[in-house]
This record gives C-alpha cells, structure tokens and sequence, in this order.
C-alpha cells in the first residue's frame, strides 16, 4: 500500500472520531462512531479467554468492530430505531464503492470480512454483531436518564436479543446489562 491511500483510508476514518452517535456519554458529550468501534474491538479482546470462544478467531472479530460501522463516515449515524432499509442500502453501497478503491490486498481483506457479516453465518460474525448490540445498550445504561428518548425504556430490554442466541456467555452478560436497565429505570445507582 503506497503511503498516500493509508494517510486517505486513514482521513475517511478519522471522520468517525467526530461522528456522533444517538448517546451521551457525559453531560452535553455524545458519543462518537469511534468511541463504539473501539470499545466493542475491546469486548471482544476481553472475551478471547473466555472458554466459550477459545475457537473463535477473535483477531478476525476485532477486525470486523473496527470496520463495521465505517459506512456512517459517509452517511452519518442513523439511530436503529430510525434506520429504513434505504438507509442501509445506501450506507452499505457507499461503504463497498470506497473499499473498492483500496489496494488489492486491503481490498480482498476488506470485502471478505464485509461479505461475512453480512451473511452472519459464522461465529465471528455473530459474535461482533453480538458486541455491537450489546455495547449499545450498555452505553445508554451508561447515560444520565435525562437523556433517553421515551422508547429506549422498552428498547434497553429488547434491543439485540435475538443476536446473543448463540452464546450462553452474552446471554448471560445481556441478563446482567438487564438487571442493570431495570436498575437504572428504578433510580438505583447500584450499576453493576
């Protein structure tokens, strides 16, 4: 790779730094694209000695956080309560039309990752979906209630469900971010 596409792939993603997200970390603070890609990458770091996936390529899986939501340096973040279909196809194709342009290798790389979360047919892939939901709904439990939109109420106890399935692990993990909603809700500063 010539020095001058990584300082490009580098500037498009830098955009993710200021790239907010649905979620205020601190007071008048929203958290950024890049704030959430770099802290699923670290679940799944924390997750690679758990017995549960000692035959998951937890490498691959960083990889996959750090890419995923690239997309939205093109579009912006749509909450998920918001996002349509359109938005996603729009998001998807902007995204693979500007790894396309990448050097060959980094190309190959990308698009297979790509391709594999899409089909979330692997454990990889289910796995970074997973963390990507789940760090979601921990960031919010992690936010002043003055902050939640009147549906998150519901939304903190439902939202990725159905993408921890596969793990006894995160389903575990998911009933004590649970414990922790209903905790917060309540007014309960006991947060984990």
């Amino acid at each position: 790779m010539m020095p001058g596409d990584f300082l490009n792939i580098l500037s498009r993603a830098a955009m993710l730094k200021t790239t907010t997200r649905h979620c205020f970390t601190e007071e008048n603070r929203k958290e950024s694209v890049a704030d959430h890609s770099w802290r699923i990458a670290l679940m799944a770091m924390l997750l690679s000695k758990e017995p549960e996936f000692q035959d998951t390529d937890m490498n691959k899986v960083i990889r996959m956080c750090l890419i995923h939501d690239l997309g939205e340096t093109f579009t912006g973040d749509v909450p998920a309560f918001e996002k349509t279909d359109a938005d996603t196809v729009n998001e998807d194709a902007l995204f693979f039309d500007w790894v396309r342009s990448f050097p060959t290798a980094q190309r190959l790389e990308w698009l297979e990752l790509l391709n594999e979360m899409k089909e979330l047919q692997t454990k990889e892939a289910k796995t970074y979906k997973a963390l990507d939901k789940l760090e979601a709904v921990i960031s919010h439990n992690e936010s002043d209630l003055s902050t939640w939109l009147p549906l998150e109420y519901d939304l903190q106890l439902t939202y990725g469900k159905e993408n921890i399935q596969f793990s006894e692990y995160l389903k575990a993990l998911s009933e004590r971010i649970d414990e922790w909603t209903k905790n917060k809700i309540k007014g309960l500063t006991n947060l984990q």
